[in-house]
């Protein structure tokens, strides 16, 4: 199953049998995303809260930990994920917030889920009907089983930048230390290669063609026997470069602690500049 799917695949889908519909609408810094869902979502959308059903409550982990696999677990079924039933994750379209629903879905055990490709702008940019009704979907039977791959800590982080390739999805400014806005300190982990998220996707937000995204890659470290690994602040828009490793047919593992979990022990170095070292 690709990981992503078109606005125009899920309406032909809707028609048949329709996949659960997760809304996870978020912004960092912003407000819950609940207000917009109720002012208008793809029919059949459930809303799922990032802050608190897909992230842990922020401390020494980071500022979006995982969440407790039994919250995540409540999260899901209540939305009506079953073990078997296909999921399709969307939000406003900046693809984060999807991105790491899906990411925990994989994670945890769930095979069938994809990322609406450009959100729920791609959506109504296809002509396609929002609602405002709020469903109540049958209870689904989804009990996450978190795997012991595709998870980094701080330790196999620092250890893949130096025999691997890790990637570091924020802001090319942020990564080189000339600015930060939330963590407490600027810079990367050592060795880490920058590659911002905006590189993965067109000026609609839609995610390039697998083979540009494959390109990409390559030309940042990335090869077929190589391991790779992510971060970003806080293990959310880290998630969407998993995904688009993903579509280029890349396995990657993902560092959820993220800068905001590295930086904020004072005895991890930091490096500064454009050189990962």
């Amino acid at each position: 199953m690709k990981p992503i799917i078109t606005a125009g695949e899920l309406a032909s889908e809707s028609a048949g049998a329709r996949p659960v519909l997760l809304d996870v609408r978020w912004q960092l810094g912003g407000p819950p995303g609940l207000p917009e869902y109720e002012a208008g979502h793809i029919p059949g959308a459930v809303y799922v809260d990032l802050d608190t059903e897909l992230a842990g409550p922020p401390g020494s982990g980071g500022r979006h930990p995982l969440p407790d696999p039994e919250v995540f677990g409540v999260a899901m079924r209540r939305s009506g994920v079953s073990a078997d039933t296909p999921v399709v994750v969307y939000d406003g379209g900046l693809g984060w917030g999807a991105a790491r629903a899906w990411w925990l879905l994989r994670w945890t055990g769930h095979t069938g889920v994809r990322v609406l490709d450009g959100g729920l702008a791609a959506w109504t940019a296809a002509g396609h009907e929002l609602s405002k009704e709020t469903p109540e979907p049958e209870p689904g039977d989804f009990v996450p089983h978190p795997s012991e791959v595709g998870l980094l800590d701080a330790d196999g982080a620092a250890a893949l930048a130096r025999s691997g390739l890790l990637l570091d999805a924020r802001a090319a400014e942020r990564y080189r230390g000339e600015v930060e806005p939330i963590d407490p300190v600027g810079g990367h982990i050592p060795g880490a290669v920058s590659a911002p998220t905006t590189g993965n996707v067109d000026a609609e937000g839609r995610f390039l063609p697998a083979r540009a995204l494959a390109a990409r890659f390559a030309a940042l470290g990335a090869h077929e026997d190589g391991a790779v690994g992510v971060y970003c602040g806080s293990g959310v828009s880290g998630a969407h470069e998993v995904l688009a490793l993903a579509i280029a047919g890349i396995p990657s593992a993902l560092y959820a602690g993220s800068w905001s979990e590295w930086s904020n022990d004072p005895t991890r170095p930091v490096a500064k500049g454009a050189d990962p070292q």
